[in-house]
């Protein structure tokens, strides 16, 4: 439904572009075509990369290599590193998260995971340093790593899963 009204809404203000200035917004659809095919061959890549990885990379698999690590800190360097090679929307992911958590999965492994997936793209990079250029996507993505480890270790306190 709310792709239907963004959809219907991007339609009307393109209509009420064109209304109020027909030029300008041919322009625009020029420079947003050109772009979109400039970026079009690295959007396939990552679609082909995301693919090849969800073919291999299961949920069951990634079920497997974080509920069996030999201790709390080999897991959440593990699913830290899942998490950063992983492409999945947080619809899928955070659902995930539940079934780990079901099969006795720690709560800090557990965050890793989804936070390194939504903050660290490392398949994602040859996109983000099209647009970021590459020192802003290097350091971006290790201030997400950063981040994403001192979250773990957070939950993991918070949980009593981390003593000190």
């Amino acid at each position: 439904m709310i792709r239907y009204l963004f959809s219907g809404s991007i339609v009307i203000l393109l209509l009420l572009s064109f209304a109020v200035d027909p030029e300008k917004s041919k322009r625009a659809l020029r420079i947003a075509f050109k772009r979109f095919i400039s970026i079009l061959p690295l959007f396939i890549m990552v679609i082909l990369l995301t693919s090849i990885v969800l073919g291999f990379v299961t949920e069951s698999t990634i079920q497997n290599a974080l509920g069996c690590a030999a201790n709390r800190w080999t897991a959440t360097a593990v699913s830290a590193l899942l998490g950063s090679f992983a492409i999945m929307p947080g619809f899928i992911a955070f659902p995930l998260g539940a079934i780990l958590r079901n099969s006795g999965v720690l709560y800090m492994v557990i965050s890793a995971f989804t936070t390194t997936l939504m903050m660290v793209g490392i398949i994602t990079f040859p996109i983000e340093k099209a647009f970021l250029g590459m020192r802003v996507a290097i350091v971006r993505n290790i201030l997400g790593s950063i981040t994403a480890l001192l979250v773990a270790v957070a939950t993991g306190i918070a949980f009593g899963e981390v003593g000190f």
